[in-house]
């Protein structure tokens, strides 16, 4: 019987907790929380997002970051991070994927 009890107390807690975590509700929202996840983290500026898309765990974002400040600001180096949050939000993981100047072009 007081097994009983505890697995329910344990199950109803989680249940609680789940329902409690709000879901990304979209892709802008997305952005938004990998963007502050990442820039807590690597303390650098986020200077935007340039790709979103939907996964079965949740969301895959790539952000830009300004790693290194240079004058002119053209030098200055710049980095693509690939970032996974789940559906609540919550940073799963992340990579920096790209290192580049500012002013350097894609080829």
């Amino acid at each position: 019987m007081a097994e009983q009890r505890a697995g329910q107390a344990r199950s109803s807690r989680s249940t609680r907790t789940s329902a409690g975590k709000e879901q990304v509700k979209g892709a802008e929202e997305a952005a938004e929380r990998a963007a502050q996840s990442l820039r807590r983290l690597i303390r650098h500026r986020t200077e935007g997002v340039s790709a979103v898309s939907r996964t079965d765990e949740g969301w895959h974002v790539d952000v830009d970051v300004l790693e290194l400040p240079r004058i002119p600001d053209t030098t200055s180096l710049l980095a693509t991070y690939e970032v996974d949050i789940d559906e609540d939000g919550s940073l799963l993981e992340y990579r920096r994927v790209r290192r580049y100047r500012r002013g350097q072009a894609d080829t």
